[in-house]
């Protein structure tokens, strides 16, 4: 099709050459007559009701005096030119017309094949579709290119569907995590190489760099439209063209390199067992092992490591997945800037109503919501949060500076819900200290009655003293080893109390017989408790 569309490109630029180059030619007055009895000639076929079917089906006689006639007037030599001129004018615009008609059928017969396909398109890989859709894009270009103006039909048919394709996969990624959400059992899991590698490739400040300096390219290229020879607009010229299909044959070798090295994209289709990440360390650890690749215990954002689940993993991925088709179908990237706003928002909400709602103990069995569980989801949440700002920056990219003003907000408001639920967890796990505190204080009473007895011949703290400081101690522990340091001091908020209670304790009468260790009055492990937590703070 391109093939023939070529050729009828040379007849037209061929055509012009001809009429623009008539004036001052020897022939010019032959030329002006010969259009002249053309002219004739057509009017004389278009008015006979063509009953003998002949080629020139006006009457002999008729046609011979209108050729004479004709042929009077073109003795004029001001009649000739003008005639020339008039003549000239239709001609060009007949032969551009005569060639958009063409491109015009092409489109239409290509839009046909896609409409065929409607119902397949939206089900492919990313990757299948991105082929069917840059060769598209390359035939419109080139077929603009020779019919001088835009095909906004097949323009529109593949815009309808690069929509569809994006709505499907958005549906069956919102479906999917609904699914791995209820099913989540908020254990602690080992992070396989690819997904460390997933936020390193699609984060890194070298990355975001580079598609701004791939952003500001295809500005350029769509900032500079030429003008045919009658007058309409091509969309790219001869040079920006190649450019444009250069840019789209390096994203598309772009995405091959991602797909072989990183993770596979959008392949929803496939078996769960490249989603799901195994719950156990000895299960990962060989899980590891068989695919030859490496595991760690946190996945590391900025320096800042953090504990996963299931879920979370399977999140970071999607995100990838959605920045690779705002990546790969730019005038689509608002569309898709709305899909990401929308999945965090729903995997925020649902992980809430899940462990501080202790929704999990329905839908995934569990017993009971446990301080573990608080402090991993506590670590998700934390993560997603930490990186929503570089997601922004690489979606918005792509998007019109028209749309900007409305998505920032929309996400800006997610990216304060995470925080919120954050702080949620935080203040959960500080009531659950209070509530064993209050548990412990209803003996407190019975204790005090055994202090004014005269001889105490228990060594032991209390039994009160011995539980409250158990159960802290261990929570403390639990959370020491799935928190950021920062986290647990916020939550245990113990640094001005326990000062507090050592500035009292360190008041009352000493026997002076300290361990040696120190010269402070009644040194104990409270005070080394103080000083292991919070280190100079503790001065």
């Amino acid at each position: 099709m391109q093939a023939h569309l070529m050729r009828a490109a040379e007849v037209k630029r061929a055509i012009e050459w001809i009429m623009n180059n008539l004036d001052g030619h020897y022939a010019a007055d032959s030329v002006a007559a010969a259009i002249a009895v053309g002219s004739a000639a057509a009017e004389a076929a278009q008015g006979n009701d063509s009953q003998d079917g002949s080629l020139f089906p006006f009457p002999t006689q008729k046609s011979s005096t209108k050729m004479q006639s004709s042929q009077g007037k073109t003795n004029d030599p001001g009649t000739a030119s003008s005639m020339s001129r008039s003549f000239r004018a239709d001609v060009l615009r007949e032969n551009a017309e005569a060639v958009f008609a063409a491109c015009d059928a092409a489109h239409g017969r290509w839009a046909k094949l896609l409409g065929v396909r409607a119902l397949l398109h939206p089900k492919l890989r990313l990757q299948e579709f991105l082929s069917i859709y840059n060769i598209t894009q390359e035939f419109i270009s080139a077929t603009e290119k020779v019919g001088g103006r835009v095909g906004y039909s097949i323009r529109g048919t593949l815009q309808s569907q690069a929509k569809a394709f994006v709505d499907l996969q958005h549906e069956m990624r919102m479906t999917k995590i609904k699914a791995v959400l209820d099913q989540e059992t908020w254990v602690e899991v080992d992070v396989p190489d690819e997904f460390q590698s997933i936020i390193t490739s699609v984060l890194s400040s070298e990355t975001l760099v580079s598609a701004e300096l791939d952003a500001s390219q295809a500005d350029i290229i769509a900032s500079h439209p030429s003008a045919s020879t009658d007058g309409s607009v091509v969309p790219v010229n001869e040079t920006l063209a190649a450019q444009e299909q250069l840019v789209r044959k390096a994203s598309v070798e772009k995405l091959n390199n991602v797909q072989g090295k990183l993770h596979p994209l959008s392949q929803t289709a496939e078996s769960n067992k490249t989603d799901v990440v195994t719950s156990s360390a000895q299960g990962n650890n060989k899980n590891s092992k068989d695919r030859g690749k490496v595991a760690s215990q946190k996945l590391f954002h900025e320096g800042v490591g953090y504990h996963m689940v299931n879920c979370g993993l399977i999140m970071v991925k999607m995100l990838s997945e959605y920045i690779d088709m705002n990546n790969y179908l730019p005038a689509l990237s608002s569309e898709v800037v709305h899909r990401v706003v929308e999945i965090l928002k729903f995997f925020n909400t649902r992980t809430c109503q899940l462990v501080l709602g202790a929704g999990a103990m329905q839908v995934s069995g569990l017993k009971s919501i446990t301080s573990k569980h608080l402090a991993l989801a506590s670590q998700v949440i934390s993560f997603t949060y930490s990186i929503i700002p570089e997601i922004r920056q690489v979606l918005f990219l792509k998007v019109p500076e028209t749309r900007k003003a409305l998505l920032v907000s929309e996400i800006d408001r997610v990216a304060q819900d995470y925080k919120v639920h954050r702080d949620e967890i935080h203040t959960k796990l500080v009531q659950i200290m209070r509530e064993r505190l209050f548990v412990h204080l209803r003996g407190l009473p019975q204790i005090v009655e055994g202090w004014n007895r005269p001889e105490d011949a228990d060594p032991q703290p209390s039994q009160f003293a011995r539980s409250l400081t158990k159960e802290v101690g261990y929570l403390q522990r639990v959370l020491s080893r799935t928190l950021h340091e920062s986290d647990v001091k916020a939550i245990f908020r113990l640094h001005r109390d326990v000062a507090q209670i050592l500035g009292c304790i360190r008041s009352l009468p000493s026997d002076n017989n300290s361990s040696g260790e120190s010269s402070t009055p009644n040194w104990g492990q409270l005070d080394e408790f103080l000083a292991q937590k919070f280190g100079a703070e503790a001065d």
